[in-house]
């Protein structure tokens, strides 16, 4: 067993820590590895969270003292963590010292209710001269008299024992970890993020596999776009990638948008557009020493990601490409998001799209996206990946973008543009608004009145604060509804003019 240890002060709260199948199942060398990683990222995680505490690593689980109970919720979010119980742990000769201190230990817990026993060996069982159905009658028997009755089936009490030569672990409550594998321990990849749903939970599920990640983020929304992106992002270095530091490389891809529209015909924009991300992607994970791409694509959600589409998206390739989330639906993805922690701050994001043509191409030929991709001002995109900017991802602000652009009331005097699509603004819209389309918006705005206050709304205010950026940018007074149209609609009528 080793001791390692981090901070100082007194220790209350003791935990057993059950390490997940993915490693236990290990043998020899690969097994201790595997354990002293795990180790390592659970000193990371208590250590970030300010929780002062000592840890013994055992072969099969890791035993902690800690200065905080907050420390079970901060565990079960450790990859590689099977299950947690805050436990006592008592030293014992013979089978009746184990049953002593347990009558003793759960005589109250278990008093005028339901309750089951619950016992296991672990460690070198050869040293332990009983056996787990011994200690279950015998400690049944001992705590009925204060107890309901025994109901194995659905006890409102579980009385657990674990029985170590020399030692007994005595808890009643077992929290379940995600189990998988300790991040880091399968090496390192790069994936690309949008801040929507998709790509999160992509990268969720590769470090719950044990890959470490750094993230390549293709902006295309400015300031607005990138505060979403790190709030998805915080949430998984912060909650998920203990042991690791994880960082955000941005490229600026308004330039590649632009390009993309004068050189490409539009049915394949899309595919185009991801093509390149990938490719910036890879040139990043390269220099990184990354081992592969990670992707948010799920088969037939959008036109982009037909079967046909996407293997042609994925053609060319040195570094393999994962798409955890292929086989998902959308509720799926958006489930797990909630329990992740990133459905929050995808849901700003995952509506907004900066290049989307009429009609794009569903089952495009690769002869023709490579003709198409030829056209391509490559040099333009070698300038762009020179330039990108990498941040740490949990020292990262989230203030980059200035909250005087955002309202919540809109003022009499302004001039109201309504960005979404022509349906939605016929079926409802703010008293004033015109109807404009977010595309042409973009292209036109430098063309509006200089002197006049614009006030911008859409479906989330992700468009609307993307416009609103822009404008303010050339000299407008432009602002943008925080939330956009749901915001409006709480308001009805009565507080459209402040």
């Amino acid at each position: 067993m080793t001791q390692e240890s981090a901070g100082s002060g007194e220790v209350a709260t003791r935990i057993l820590v059950r390490i997940s199948g993915d490693v236990s199942t290990k043998t020899g060398g690969t097994l201790d590895r595997f354990s002293r990683r795990l180790a390592a990222n659970v000193t990371d995680a208590l250590s970030s969270s300010g929780i002062v505490h000592r840890l013994d690593r055992g072969r099969f689980r890791l035993l902690l003292e800690v200065d905080s109970p907050a420390a079970l919720d901060v565990l079960v979010r450790v990859f590689g963590v099977q299950s947690v119980s805050r436990v006592e742990s008592r030293n014992w000769e013979s089978l009746e010292d184990v049953i002593a201190h347990g009558e003793a230990f759960f005589r109250d817990r278990v008093r005028g209710k339901r309750f089951a026993v619950r016992a296991r060996r672990t460690g070198r069982t050869e040293r332990i001269p009983f056996r787990s159905p011994e200690v279950e009658r015998a400690l049944g028997r001992a705590l009925l008299p204060y107890a309901d009755r025994v109901d194995l089936s659905s006890p409102e009490v579980t009385a657990y024992v674990d029985v170590r030569p020399g030692v007994l672990y005595l808890y009643d409550e077992k929290l379940s970890g995600y189990g998988g594998l300790p991040v880091g321990i399968e090496g390192q990849a790069v994936a690309l993020i949008s801040g929507g749903f998709d790509s999160a939970v992509a990268a969720w599920l590769m470090l719950k596999r044990g890959v470490a990640l750094d993230y390549v983020f293709c902006n295309l929304g400015g300031d607005a776009h990138r505060r979403s992106v790190v709030s998805v992002l915080q949430v998984l270095a912060e909650e998920w990638s203990h042991g690791t530091r994880p960082r955000l490389f941005e490229v600026d891809f308004a330039p590649v948008v632009k390009e993309l529209e004068r050189s490409i015909v539009p049915k394949y924009w899309q595919i185009l557009l991801k093509r390149l991300m990938l490719r910036a992607a890879e040139r990043i994970a390269k220099g990184e020493r990354a081992l592969g791409l990670v992707t948010g694509e799920a088969m037939g959600q959008v036109s982009s990601q037909t079967l046909s589409n996407l293997g042609v998206i994925s053609r060319g390739f040195e570094l393999p490409i994962f798409r955890p989330v292929i086989g998902c639906n959308k509720d799926e993805i958006i489930a797990l998001s909630r329990d992740i922690g990133t459905f929050v701050g995808s849901v700003g994001t995952e509506e907004y799209c900066a290049i989307l043509p009429r009609y794009p191409a569903t089952h495009a030929e690769s002869w023709r996206i490579e003709a198409e991709e030829a056209k391509f001002d490559w040099a333009r995109m070698n300038a762009f990946l020179h330039e990108a900017h990498e941040v740490d991802i949990r020292s990262a602000r989230m203030d980059t973008l200035d909250e005087g652009v955002e309202l919540e009331r809109i003022p009499g005097n302004a001039m109201v543009l309504d960005l979404r699509s022509r349906r939605a603004f016929d079926a409802w819209h703010a008293g004033g608004a015109l109807h404009l389309d977010f595309f042409e918006a973009l292209r036109s705005f430098g063309s509006f009145a200089p002197d006049r206050t614009y006030v911008l709304y859409c479906e989330i205010g992700q468009k609307s604060a993307h416009l609103a950026e822009l404008m303010r940018k050339a000299g407008f007074r432009a602002f943008h509804v925080r939330a956009g149209v749901r915001t409006l609609l709480k308001q009805e009528t009565g507080l459209l003019i402040s």
